[in-house]
């Protein structure tokens, strides 16, 4: 099969993935084999790429939004059906027997494997993963718009669920950087009745997309939004941002940060933290979180906003997504 494989990290200016020949993968006994169709790019296969994220397997294949075929099962997979259209996410597999699989908080298994870092992923032709951690795909998404929605989607959402809001109805949320988590977020916060206050860079593409779907205000990332916010997510990878959502945050209101990887957060004033404020992390996402994000994104009616670059072009899309240069969230067609 045809696949970018990554055998040394490096700056994705350097072009490090080599598009070549890899063997076909073959399914374990309770995997399923999926013909790739199409795999979106994230923010975290850049940290993959890059060795921001030490490195788990050499050569790997990166990618874990992926969509495609099942075309062939092993021996102990009686779900889901051959030719079945599904969903490959970050979250490979977990052990199922720790302490947190068995609190039904698998994102935090100590012994889990995640797609595109840990195990072979989606910028290939072919892809493997366990039955049980692969999603069925909602009828009305075309493959190119469903790609995002496994990691941007589903991360997006946990962060909404973290950011501690009881009643959404009039609720301010903040965003913080607008790529492809950021424009499916606020189409869910906004179905849920939220103002949503964006804070981002780029004024060219990310700006104007946020004011299409309906932010109440858009300005820089360390611009003061014109209300105090209930909640805010960081989703740059930005660590002085931190201090930025906090003091535009109110008493009692929670700051997420939706990445895996951020640079170093600066001391904090105290007086930030104080009046009951909360800094907290997502780790990963469970199952539940993408049967639940995926079903909220049917009723919310969310479409996500999609370029997208040939298999061969993984490199150049990477470094577009690394300089700002994607409108919404980018997809490798494979």
């Amino acid at each position: 099969m045809r696949a970018c494989r990554l055998h040394r990290p490096g700056p994705v200016a350097e072009r490090p993935l080599a598009v070549e020949d890899a063997p076909d993968p073959t399914p374990g006994l309770d995997e399923v084999l999926v013909t790739v169709a199409m795999c979106g790019i994230c923010r975290t296969d850049l940290h993959v790429v890059e060795g921001e994220l030490p490195s788990r397997r050499s050569p790997v294949i990166p990618g874990h939004q992926v969509v495609g075929t099942v075309v062939a099962r092993g021996a102990g997979a009686d779900a889901p059906p051959v030719g079945a259209r599904v969903g490959v996410a970050w979250l490979h597999r977990t052990c199922g027997v720790c302490r947190y699989c068995r609190a039904g908080r698998e994102n935090l298994c100590p012994n889990a494997a995640f797609t595109g870092w840990s195990v072979d992923g989606g910028y290939a032709e072919l892809v493997t993963a366990p039955a049980a951690f692969v999603h069925l795909i909602p009828d009305g998404y075309a493959d190119r718009d469903a790609a995002p929605l496994l990691c941007a989607g589903i991360i997006g959402y946990r962060a909404l669920r973290l950011a501690g809001i009881a009643d959404w109805r009039g609720a301010r949320l903040g965003l913080y950087g607008f790529g492809a988590a950021g424009h499916i977020a606020i189409q869910i916060a906004r179905a849920r009745g939220a103002d949503v206050y964006v804070c981002t860079r780029d004024r060219a593409k990310h700006r104007a997309l946020a004011e299409e779907l309906g932010a109440a205000w858009v300005g820089g990332p360390l611009d003061p939004p014109p209300v105090a916010l209930d909640a805010a997510i960081v989703f740059a990878p930005a660590g002085e941002i931190v201090p930025a959502a906090l003091a535009a945050t109110d008493k009692g209101g929670t700051v997420v940060l939706g990445g895996i990887h951020m640079s170093d957060v600066p001391p904090l004033r105290y007086e930030l933290l104080h009046g009951e404020r909360v800094v907290r992390s997502v780790a990963n996402n469970t199952r539940d979180d993408a049967r639940a994000f995926l079903a909220e994104a049917v009723r919310a009616g969310v479409r996500t906003h999609v370029e997208t670059f040939p298999l061969d072009r993984a490199n150049d899309a990477l470094y577009a997504l690394a300089h700002d240069g994607i409108r919404g969230a980018g997809v490798l067609a494979v």
